[in-house]
């Protein structure tokens, strides 16, 4: 069997319940849409053609089995993918606001995904793949945050270029300063960082984006940075210089469930086509463009993982906008 991956990513696995409807006595309908942000961001970049692999772990129980089989089913390979038979599935809730933002309650106290150890690490998945794609949530607690540490020295002992997104969820921490101390140990680790407005804002007490990533790489090595704005766009930061990408914003956005990791997807696959040696301001306007529009999509849809848009619509919506 081929070995060799154009990403692989390690973290969380779970069950979004989402609401879909209400009932006939007037109780919210809850749909189990599987989910995960770095098997989101999996599932993108197998829809655009990569070949992918996960590396997580799940309960030995229904939601589990659900949850494998959704994956397999979207082409990502999921021998790296660990059962627990003591541990249930991670669970979350996610409360849908008028403007189609998110809450999330998550019933992880543990969670299977918590549980992933050192040992289960499959070092053949992540030496064979040209990215290794991590996010925070596997860095809550242990096992699981040794696991990733591993993963990570294994990563780039082999020469991965390494992509990180903080994708902070301030519930499952017991600290913000443990949440800080993690995300800043990715910073210190990665190539290409995925990062939201609102984490920028986190770290650097700033909502003038261009001055707080400044002070970011004025502490870590960051070669290639977007910034996701939500409504306002995008942002990459490449040696000196910052280009800007405007949003495609949707009349009928149902949620924002997965869009920064259907940005995260589109971002990879350029950087896979095109590498990252040399990006000219067209180049990383056009990243910037393919990877808004498919975020874009995504929030016209239920769920995520399952979802993802084609190329070809990508594109459609594109040129569909840019035209008018």
């Amino acid at each position: 069997m081929d070995d060799t991956f154009d990403v692989a990513a390690l973290g969380e696995l779970l069950i979004d319940f989402t609401e879909n409807g209400v009932s006939p006595q007037g109780n919210p309908l809850l749909e189990a849409n599987p989910g995960g942000a770095p098997c989101n961001v999996l599932a993108m970049l197998s829809r655009l053609g990569k070949r992918t692999a996960f590396i997580g772990k799940i309960g030995k129980d229904a939601f589990g089995s659900r949850l494998r089989e959704t994956v397999r089913d979207c082409g990502i390979d999921v021998r790296g993918l660990a059962e627990d038979d003591q541990v249930h599935t991670t669970l979350a809730f996610v409360h849908t606001q008028p403007d189609g933002d998110r809450a999330f309650s998550f019933y992880r106290d543990p969670g299977a995904d918590r549980m992933l150890r050192r040992e289960e690490i499959p070092e053949d998945l992540i030496r064979g793949a040209r990215i290794f794609h991590f996010g925070t949530l596997s860095s809550t607690h242990e096992p699981a945050r040794e696991a990733t540490r591993y993963a990570l020295r294994t990563a780039r002992e082999s020469g991965c270029l390494i992509s990180f997104d903080p994708n902070l969820r301030e519930p499952l921490w017991d600290s913000m300063e443990d949440a800080r101390r993690e995300i800043e140990y990715g910073l210190a680790a990665c190539d290409i960082l995925k990062i939201s407005d609102n984490e920028v804002e986190f770290l650097t007490g700033t909502a003038d984006y261009e001055k707080g990533v400044e002070k970011l790489r004025e502490s870590f090595r960051l070669p290639l940075v977007f910034v996701t704005l939500g409504k306002d766009g995008s942002m990459a930061f490449y040696r000196e210089r910052v280009v800007r990408a405007d949003a495609f914003p949707q009349a009928h956005t149902v949620e924002t469930t997965g869009a920064g990791d259907t940005f995260a997807a589109c971002a990879l696959n350029y950087i896979l086509e095109h590498g990252m040696d040399g990006l000219t301001d067209r180049q990383l306007r056009e990243l910037l463009t393919f990877a808004n529009a498919g975020a874009s999509l995504i929030t016209t849809r239920k769920g995520a993982l399952k979802v993802m848009p084609s190329a070809d619509e990508i594109w459609r919506l594109v040129h569909r906008i840019l035209s008018n």
